[in-house]
């Protein structure tokens, strides 16, 4: 941004977070002029203890189309050569920028840069922008130059990666950038507070509502209900109690209880089963979808889930029974405040009314 800041501002503080990054709106004529100068309105929120400030002023679109670059190749090197440009160029653009913008995009050590903890928040808004300017430059110049990108964070759910496929369908394009992320729950919420993923989708209940929330708010996050289910168990269709209508926890006693491993976060409030406080004589964790289904079918196993399944994703070993519990899993999508929902964005939410009860 033009201008320099004034260094008694507190934008530099550690109490400080950039809130939101945007365009700034302004008509066609305008709009038209901005592409062609290679530049864009920017406003940015920044959130600190003494509340919060805006400043106003432009960037050019090839700073960010350079940072953005440099942090998927890891290397400045690697980014010159995919953007054919020089290595200084590169350096002074993003120096620049971060000077600019009173933010440490990336961390220089002598093995190269690593994108900061800062600059992950940052790049997720540059993209947006780099999302918007692709558009326009779509609408008014008959050409889309960027490879899009679009990436979510989950709990393991079926449903979740039904419409992350239709997503890439739709926007089925010369190239693309798409990512999904099964993982931990603390990591989904990080993934997203630092707009490394646009979405994330993981549930509530009445024993984690009150700690997620905490943590939701205190990273500037939304919650935003998609559907309430009844607990269920997931076990192989040839399980011995696979023909029961419902069963109990203490029907389930003697099997072993798979769930999904937390590592240093491993407590019931980031827990992907509802009844994971329970003691239990057999007890196994994993860190993927495909072994707790192996499992589930070679020991006779189960975990406790929401019983939304996909028989083309998971196949027919695989069935859900209704469990006996007074429980419920609220599951939603949470983003980050402030932030300009894209396009994929968009069609993934719709996507996943479509594959969830109604």
């Amino acid at each position: 941004m033009h201008g320099k800041s004034n260094k008694q501002d507190h934008w530099k503080s550690n109490s400080c977070k950039i809130a939101t990054i945007q365009f700034e709106p302004f008509s066609d004529n305008r709009l038209q002029r901005s592409i062609a100068n290679n530049t864009a309105l920017i406003r940015i929120t920044v959130s600190c203890d003494s509340g919060t400030e805006t400043k106003r002023g432009t960037m050019k679109l090839q700073q960010l189309i350079y940072a953005v670059k440099v942090a998927e190749c890891g290397s400045i090197t690697e980014a010159s050569r995919k953007l054919f440009v020089s290595q200084p160029s590169i350096t002074a653009a993003i120096s620049d920028l971060e000077k600019e913008m009173d933010v440490r995009i990336f961390d220089r050590t002598n093995k190269g840069v690593t994108v900061s903890e800062e600059g992950e928040t940052f790049l997720g808004y540059a993209r947006q922008v780099l999302e918007q300017a692709d558009l326009l430059e779509s609408r008014y110049k008959g050409r889309s130059q960027q490879t899009p990108h679009f990436s979510i964070s989950c709990q393991h759910y079926s449903f979740a990666v039904n419409a992350f496929v239709d997503v890439i369908r739709e926007f089925d394009s010369a190239s693309y950038d798409f990512t999904i992320r099964e993982e931990q729950t603390h990591e989904i919420i990080e993934d997203v507070a630092h707009m490394k993923s646009e979405l994330g989708i993981l549930y509530l209940s009445a024993r984690n509502r009150e700690v997620i929330c905490r943590m939701l708010n205190a990273s500037n996050l939304i919650f935003e209900s998609l559907f309430k289910a009844e607990p269920h168990v997931f076990i192989c269709s040839d399980h011995p109690l696979a023909e029961r209508k419902s069963v109990t926890l203490e029907d389930m006693a003697d099997y072993p209880f798979l769930s999904y491993e937390q590592g240093s976060y491993n407590s019931f409030y980031y827990s992907e089963e509802l009844t994971s406080t329970l003691d239990r004589s057999k007890n196994i964790r994993v860190r993927d979808r495909a072994t707790l289904f192996n499992l589930l079918i070679g020991l006779n196993g189960y975990t406790v889930c929401s019983g939304v399944i996909s028989s083309e994703l998971n196949g027919p070993s695989i069935i859900s029974v209704p469990l006996e519990i007074d429980e419920y899993m609220e599951i939603g999508v949470i983003y980050r405040k402030g932030t300009q929902r894209t396009r994929y964005g968009s069609v993934y939410l719709e996507a996943l009314k479509r594959h969830i009860p109604q």
